[in-house]
């Protein structure tokens, strides 16, 4: 039988972003979009749609993401963020994988943009991602309950990597990389000072250099030129600017 997709977006004031998503969307047996305390024309959007529509307040990203899985009524998962967008020919692999697999879930490659521009290596260690665990099996994953990055649980084994790309729109130039860093950092640093995690300094010293090896030679952030060079020293700074925060500031 035909396995049944339900791809989901959940989002907080997208409407610049939001219908450009959902055009490449259209390829899914339904479409559930969560509204996280929008004030904007998100919800307008998602109804010229015939979009699933799930309204509320959550304060972890994790718990919104949670919500959003729990609202589909597929046999299959595809979840998406507003600012990504899933050419034909991944849309063609996401259906013949659904209807032929034997397993549970299936990690999708990741092309990321900024502004115009394609920029495919460097990415990763908690500063953008090189792909993701976005197709799955309905009620085999749930996200932990943190703001950032959250954790994740899975309850069926792991399919082969698809070969299509999602394309993901991920900043419009470097201001917007730099406020990023900002958000993720101060995010991540809430959750450490709820979770009560005191770390020391010199670890995360450690990990500017390692984190920046990594994503500039290890990951080939080098063959992007300056926009390697910020994304390995950004994922390096990560870490030590979130505990900083954790211990300084308390909004």
């Amino acid at each position: 039988m035909a396995q049944r997709l339900s791809a989901v977006v959940s989002i907080k004031d997208e409407e610049e972003r939001l219908a450009a998503c959902l055009d490449h969307l259209r390829f899914a047996d339904e479409i559930v979009v969560v509204l996280d305390r929008c004030t904007d024309g998100s919800k307008a959007i998602a109804e010229g749609y015939n979009a699933k529509i799930v309204e509320g307040g959550w304060a972890l990203e994790g718990d919104r993401r949670n919500a959003a899985i729990d609202a589909c009524s597929g046999d299959w998962i595809l979840e998406v963020d507003a600012d990504e967008h899933v050419p034909e020919d991944l849309a063609r692999e996401i259906r013949r994988t659904i209807d032929t697999t034997s397993f549970d879930w299936h990690e999708i490659l990741v092309d990321n943009y900024i502004g115009g521009r394609l920029v495919r290596h460097g990415w990763g260690a908690s500063y953008g991602k090189a792909a993701y665990p976005g197709l799955f099996r309905c009620g085999v994953k749930r996200w932990g309950r943190q703001r950032v990055h959250p954790r994740l649980q899975w309850s069926g084994p792991k399919g082969p990597m698809l070969e299509g790309r999602i394309n993901h729109y991920v900043d419009r130039n470097i201001s917007d990389m730099i406020k990023r860093l900002d958000n993720y950092s101060s995010a991540r640093a809430k959750d450490m000072r709820e979770a009560g995690e005191r770390r020391g300094m010199a670890g995360d010293v450690r990990r500017i250099f390692s984190r920046f090896l990594k994503c500039y030679i290890g990951r080939k952030g080098y063959r992007e030129g300056g926009y390697g060079l910020l994304i390995a020293m950004f994922a390096g700074l990560y870490p030590i600017i979130s505990n900083i925060k954790s211990r300084l500031e308390d909004n």
